[in-house]
């Protein structure tokens, strides 16, 4: 399994009690969807490495009070704080048909309705702030809010996403 066959679930955030429980947070909208998780993978020197579960408790706040098997003491756990957790894309649930996920954004053509065609979405910046998408445009990366309003249709037979570029934001990157 790599990294690109996955998706973010959350991250170690830190120790909990005695018994090699810990406390991860989840980065998803829908945390129920993943409560009754079995394994999963962390990242570990660059690689995924498996972890099978005892438990995986949903707790308020997109927390889950997690236990790992055969890790039984806080000394086998102090190590995982901060580890990305990972599972694979197969692993998403189902959308509607209005509805996406940002990864399946990639290679999509990002059309404006007053600029025309602007280019392929290359990557998608997801940040505390907001999230982005990262668009090649003339030989130029052009970042565009993904927000209601500026994102105005996904077609996800077609690969296209219609936006309404607020003015002047392309100017800003074609400048020299």
């Amino acid at each position: 399994m790599n990294k690109e066959q996955c998706f973010q679930l959350g991250y170690v955030a830190k120790v909990h009690g005695l018994r090699g429980e810990v406390v991860v947070m989840l980065d998803v909208d829908y945390p129920e969807d993943y409560e009754d998780l079995k394994h999963l993978f962390l990242l570990q020197k660059g690689r995924l490495v498996p972890f099978f579960l005892e438990h995986f408790v949903l707790q308020p706040g997109n927390r889950v009070l997690a236990k790992f098997e055969d890790l039984d003491r806080i000394e086998q756990v102090e190590e995982l704080v901060g580890s990305e957790i990972y599972l694979p894309l197969t692993a998403l649930p189902e959308l509607d048909e209005d509805q996406y996920y940002f990864h399946e954004l990639i290679g999509f053509e990002v059309i404006d309705d007053t600029h025309g065609v602007l280019g392929p979405v290359e990557t998608i910046y997801d940040l505390e702030t907001q999230d982005l998408l990262g668009v090649k445009h003339q030989e130029k990366e052009v970042l565009i809010p993904i927000q209601d309003g500026i994102i105005q249709k996904v077609d996800k037979a077609a690969k296209k996403v219609y936006c309404h570029l607020p003015e002047g934001l392309l100017d800003i990157y074609l400048q020299d």
